[in-house]
């Protein structure tokens, strides 16, 4: 194995390729019956969320793959993002008024939101590959999440394979059974609902976040003209339906497959871990084990050089 290289990646080198395949793909397909699969919490789980509420502002550096007319091939783009949160676990905020899902599911998915116009939203959907790097100061930790990207649409519900998808990677809590029925078609069976949550994300952001996306569309010249009607700079928006906001508002959901953590809380003895999933709804579950790994519920750990 090359100095540097992930051991996970040396040791199932097939389970890697034919990963990447699938994630470079443009196109995403049904993954199974839609009932949750995930059975328990990922073991970086507790202390990723531990981490991000030390951080004044759980920012992270979303690096994703896009294809580029000017250059050959695919070019790297990276910007600076919020964590909204595990997805199906929104984080409280006594000021959002929209109806909120029942604490039926719980997942180790990161979520994020973003406008449907900006560049890097086809970056983002059908499956395709990112990387999410947190820098939490307090503890000197470093998380760097890989896995695939997933976008929400107002009407989530509507697209069967993608909630189908996701489903398989939400746990059951055992709580808010079959409140919340008639509102969406989730998950008919616990009255959850995927654009239940979509609107509650828009809830969550402040009037004049929601204002945003009535901004005109980002990256486009000032000069090529005015405004199209309903978008301008500064709106405040206090309608959770506002047509135009809602149009353009997306969620996007990260469904990790390895997390890496860096501990440099001591600068004479670094530490570092590499969790890979080879569990539920993972394909590429099996291969050979990584020396000194362990086996977590559906993810395996192995303590690296740092």
């Amino acid at each position: 194995m090359k100095p540097g290289a992930s051991p996970f990646a040396a040791a199932a080198p097939a389970q890697r390729i034919a990963h990447l395949a699938r994630t470079m793909s443009s196109s995403s397909s049904a993954a199974g019956a839609s009932t949750a699969t995930s059975s328990t919490p990922a073991p970086w789980r507790s202390l990723f969320l531990e981490h991000i509420n030390t951080m004044a502002a759980p920012e992270f550096t979303l690096a994703t793959l896009h294809s580029s007319s000017s250059s050959s091939g695919l070019v790297p783009r990276a910007r600076t993002c919020i964590h909204r949160g595990l997805f199906a676990s929104l984080p409280a905020n006594p000021k959002n008024e929209a109806p909120l899902n029942p604490p039926t599911y719980e997942s180790d998915l990161l979520t994020l939101t973003t406008d449907a116009r900006m560049h890097k939203t086809p970056d983002l959907a059908a499956g395709h590959a990112v990387e999410a790097v947190f820098w939490a100061r307090e503890p000197a930790t470093q998380w760097r999440v890989r896995g695939v990207a997933y976008v929400l649409p107002r009407d989530a519900d509507a697209d069967a394979a993608l909630t189908a998808k996701l489903l398989r990677e939400m746990r059951r809590t055992g709580e808010g059974e079959g409140e919340g029925e008639g509102e969406g078609d989730g998950d008919a069976a616990s009255g959850w609902s995927f654009s239940r949550e979509v609107t509650a994300h828009f809830g969550n952001l402040s009037p004049v976040m929601r204002g945003t996306f009535r901004n005109p569309p980002s990256g486009t010249p000032v000069a090529a003209g005015p405004p199209a009607e309903g978008e301008g700079l500064g709106q405040v928006v206090t309608d959770l339906e506002d047509e135009v906001a809602r149009a353009n508002f997306r969620v996007v959901v990260v469904v990790p497959d390895e997390v890496d953590r860096v501990d440099l809380s001591d600068p004479k003895r670094g530490r570092r871990w590499l969790y890979r999933r080879v569990g539920g709804g993972n394909d590429d579950a099996g291969g050979d084990t990584v020396p000194g790994a362990i086996r977590e519920g559906d993810w395996e750990k192995v303590e690296v050089w740092p």
